[in-house]
């Protein structure tokens, strides 16, 4: 199968950072990076991906958002809507999120709180750190604070509907935005799920799989993928087929399987693929006992959250 290096596109963001060490040498100096998106190497002639992996790096806060489901986004002439996940990889003491609101509001009430700006305290605001994970689907009013980290992986679309933007000279979106928003709480908070000793399953939602594994130094394992898999290094190095991949670094597989050599230092990664439920045969080591399940997948996993999932 094909095993690419993924390349890198900067984002400058005015709420980005300067320093992205330990996760890329690209110096913001002067133009703040924000996010860094992982693209297929040979994006030209390559099919378009279903998903798109990214770095996040802030330092203020974001603009108070939603994004469109894919019904939503289909009557724009849009291929889809917008669900992803968060993974936070460091947070600063105080950093938070915003996800959902503390209660639920009428259409006219959520644009009178954009207008007049109450909308900061309409929003449900949480602490975040190192390992929390957030599932927000389509129509979930959502916010970033500043001093976070964070891995998304997300449907592949860039629309976004800004609500409220804290006085930055940027267009808002208010009318589609109040017309696609779940003007209400979340539901309560679901727990990643241990899928065997390497796996966690962080999210598994109609969109895609987000998984965790932690692979220990130099062991050998098979990587059955998904036509199309996504692997960030968040700890360690390894060699996945003939790519040598460390910390901040991304992979693409295009289905099919290939081996993971990995290093004295062990491996931590996410993986993503599009997928309704979790793939039994992903992951197995090689040389010993088959991996075994804690929790084996069925077709009706549960979506899983770290920390909200918004009700439809």
């Amino acid at each position: 199968m094909p095993i690419e290096h993924a390349s890198v596109r900067a984002m400058h963001k005015p709420w980005g950072v300067s320093d992205l060490q330990p996760w890329s040498s690209i110096d913001g100096t002067g133009d703040a990076v924000g996010e860094l998106w992982f693209e297929r190497a040979d994006g030209e002639n390559a099919p378009v991906p279903a998903l798109l992996l990214k770095l996040l790096f802030t330092s203020a806060p974001l603009s108070i958002q939603v994004h469109p489901d894919d019904t939503f986004a289909r009557a724009m002439g849009m291929p889809n809507g917008k669900s992803e996940a968060w993974y936070i990889i460091s947070a600063k003491p105080g950093a938070q999120v915003g996800i959902g609101l503390k209660r639920r509001v009428t259409p006219q009430e959520l644009r009178a709180s954009i207008t007049n700006g109450s909308i900061i305290e309409l929003v449900q605001w949480r602490p975040v750190a190192k390992g929390d994970v957030i599932f927000i689907p389509a129509g979930t009013i959502h916010a970033l604070g500043a001093g976070i980290v964070l891995a998304e992986i997300q449907q592949r679309s860039d629309t976004t509907f800004r609500l409220f933007d804290y006085g930055r000279a940027r267009e808002l979106q208010v009318d589609n935005g109040v017309a696609v928003a779940h003007a209400w709480p979340p539901r309560s908070p679901g727990n990643p799920t241990r899928l065997t000793d390497e796996r966690t399953v962080l999210v598994a939602s109609r969109h895609f799989v987000l998984e965790r594994i932690e692979l220990a130094a130099a062991s050998s394992w098979a990587l059955v993928a998904e036509p199309e898999t996504w692997i960030l290094v968040l700890d360690g190095h390894a060699a996945i087929g003939l790519a040598t991949v460390s910390t901040g670094q991304a992979i693409f597989a295009g289905g099919g399987r290939t081996s993971i050599e990995v290093g004295s230092s062990g491996l931590t990664a996410l993986i993503a693929y599009p997928a309704a439920a979790p793939v039994d045969s992903l992951l197995q080591r090689l040389c010993e006992q088959p991996t075994n399940l804690v929790h084996p997948a069925a077709p009706n996993v549960p979506k899983l959250t770290g920390l909200a999932e918004v009700g439809t």
